[in-house]
């Protein structure tokens, strides 16, 4: 009896063990974009809440993350900047999209409402290329007639780490500007011509928001949800709009996902009245070969949760999701390509 006693014990042990680890097994770990950052942070906690599985994300900055991916230090890497097919191959990544959003101008003028304002891409880029230094400037105002504008110097905020975001605002300036396109060019992180830097959205906007006269570039969730001044913008169709789910979906609209390799879509300065012009994509980026089979497949539950059951938490936060006909793509090239080291499909 006493036998029986002990054996029982030791199983029960066991089985507690087991369950103690398996409570305590290590999250999934993603670093890169800010831009999404709002959205992972909601999904996360939904996911962990509902399945008990936890994401711990960095959010500081594409370059970082594609750093970091390639570095093999967290599970997935996050940028708003698409690697190309000839990046991917190199460093042995696949690359997906997750999210579409915005990026706005924002700014820091006394009497001015946000999306007051008007701005265009060659007076922005003028702006950042030092051109323009006051904000009763006659280009400004002849864009803004009604508006009463300051004659307070402008103070030019950047991002001062490798960004995604910077990529979409700065190609946008170069696709509306061939000057700013000529000195300092479309890309993650460039040699800015004036201005001050800030790390993340977080860093612009706080420099924004403490410097009167000060404009930057942040994403869109992240402007609304802290009450900061954004303007609208002038599309390649010459419309003046404001941000907008209905304006993201509608510069999104013509992409032919299935087309472009590595899912590499820029979604800058495209045509249509109703298209917000500095829209985006956060892209994911994974190691074609995953040397922990289970964190893998552990990412890729995650990200289809997400594209399932994460559509209406993206809307909140004024976010796009990624059409069905494209997350059937993805789910597509992730048998393909996702394997462990055995060669067999994760997914």
């Amino acid at each position: 009896m006493e036998m029986k006693q002990l054996f029982k014990s030791v199983v029960v042990g066991a089985s507690a063990a087991m369950m103690f680890s398996a409570s305590f097994a290590a999250d999934m770990t993603g670093a890169g974009a800010t831009f999404p950052y709002p959205i992972y942070a909601k999904w996360a906690e939904s996911y962990k809440a509902t399945t008990g599985n936890g994401l711990n994300y960095q959010s500081i900055g594409s370059g970082a993350g594609i750093k970091q991916i390639k570095a093999k230090t967290v599970d997935f890497g996050a940028s708003d900047m698409p690697l190309s097919a000839a990046d991917l191959d190199a460093a042995g990544l696949m690359q997906f999209p997750a999210i579409m959003g915005g990026v706005v101008a924002i700014v820091n003028l006394d009497g001015v409402a946000p999306g007051q304002m008007k701005l265009t891409g060659p007076v922005i880029a003028d702006i950042y290329l030092g051109k323009i230094t006051k904000w009763n400037a006659p280009a400004i105002v002849a864009l803004n007639p009604g508006v009463k504008l300051p004659s307070d110097e402008i103070t030019v905020v950047h991002r001062a780490d490798g960004s995604g975001t910077s990529f979409l605002f700065t190609d946008y300036l170069s696709k509306t500007s061939p000057e700013f396109n000529t000195k300092v060019g479309p890309g993650a992180a460039v040699k800015w011509a004036v201005g001050v830097g800030g790390k993340g959205n977080e860093g612009v906007a706080a420099n924004v928001q403490r410097i009167k006269g000060a404009i930057g570039y942040v994403e869109w969730a992240y402007a609304k949800k802290n009450k900061i001044t954004h303007t609208q913008l002038q599309n390649k169709d010459g419309q003046f709009i404001q941000p907008s789910d209905d304006s993201f979906k509608a510069a999104a609209a013509g992409a032919e996902w299935s087309k472009t390799p590595g899912f590499a879509i820029v979604l800058t300065n495209q045509a249509g009245k109703e298209s917000w012009p500095i829209t985006g994509v956060s892209f994911i980026l994974m190691h074609k070969t995953q040397a922990d089979a289970a964190k893998g497949k552990e990412v890729l539950k995650f990200f289809d949760w997400a594209y399932k059951s994460g559509e209406a938490m993206a809307v909140d936060l004024d976010y796009v999701p990624m059409p069905q006909s494209v997350v059937k793509l993805v789910e597509g090239a992730w048998k393909l390509q996702l394997k462990d080291t055995a060669g067999k499909s994760i997914y």
